[in-house]
């Protein structure tokens, strides 16, 4: 999917009520790139304006039929923000806008 597109069944209905972004981050063991993007997030120093989920993709077919390798993948507020590389500068301001 491109980026700020929604991903299919991840709206604001499946959020949990609260005033801060809520993120997911797809990955798998063994990843880099995830390591990578795990990484920049935690550079990011936004910890508490944002709640974090992170989901591996092997703990469901449908996950791994759709994301497979294509991963990391980041949503925001149920939108695709980012897939396979991120900066700490570009979450940063991401959080901020759906903030």
């Amino acid at each position: 999917m491109k980026r700020g597109t929604r991903a299919p069944g991840a709206g604001a209905d499946n959020l949990k009520l609260t005033t801060k972004p809520h993120v997911i981050f797809y990955t798998k063991p063994g990843c880099h790139l995830c390591e990578d993007a795990r990484r920049e997030i935690e550079r990011a120093g936004c910890r508490g304006q944002f709640t974090f989920e992170e989901v591996n993709i092997l703990s469901d077919p449908e996950l791994q039929r759709r994301y497979g390798v294509d991963i990391p993948v980041v949503l925001i507020n149920g939108t695709h923000a980012f897939k396979h590389q991120l900066t700490s500068k570009d979450f940063r301001r991401a959080i901020r806008r759906f903030s």
